[in-house]
């Protein structure tokens, strides 16, 4: 599975390119991927997707939701719970921001040792996995 978040919303699973539809699903996709591999609280969900208008109902909303996204992954086993709340399985690497992150310090290691045209190529591929500006239509 890939997710990117810097442009509009895509998510690639292992049959390729999967539509993610409604913008709750989108931003519950999105917040998720914001901590990669960790467990999200479902009240730091709840308040994310509703905001200030969250209430104990919403739990019950968010537990549809999730399922929503298990059934648009292709695989359970990619959004697990816990005690501590949910948590997408996914490694950091699959994830356009993450990649992004170490290719600009992979970028400036290069540049700190004097090697200027490796820097440039890797900050060159870190900006082009921008599509435009980050979480667009979350």
């Amino acid at each position: 599975m890939r997710v990117g978040i810097l442009g509009s919303l895509v998510l690639e699973t292992a049959t390729g390119p999967t539509p993610v539809g409604g913008a709750r699903l989108r931003a519950l996709l999105a917040r998720l991927v914001l901590d990669p591999g960790r467990a999200v609280r479902p009240a730091t969900l709840v308040e994310g997707l509703w905001g200030e208008a969250a209430s104990a109902d919403h739990l019950h909303a968010l537990q549809s939701l999730v399922s929503r996204l298990r059934r648009v992954l292709g695989d359970p086993g990619l959004l697990t719970s816990g005690p501590d709340g949910y948590r997408l399985a996914v490694e950091p690497d699959a994830i356009d921001a993450v990649r992004f992150e170490r290719l600009v310090r992979a970028g400036r290691r290069s540049h700190a040792q004097s090697r200027p045209a490796e820097a440039a190529a890797t900050l060159r591929e870190a900006l082009s996995l921008w599509r435009g500006p980050a979480l667009a239509d979350v």
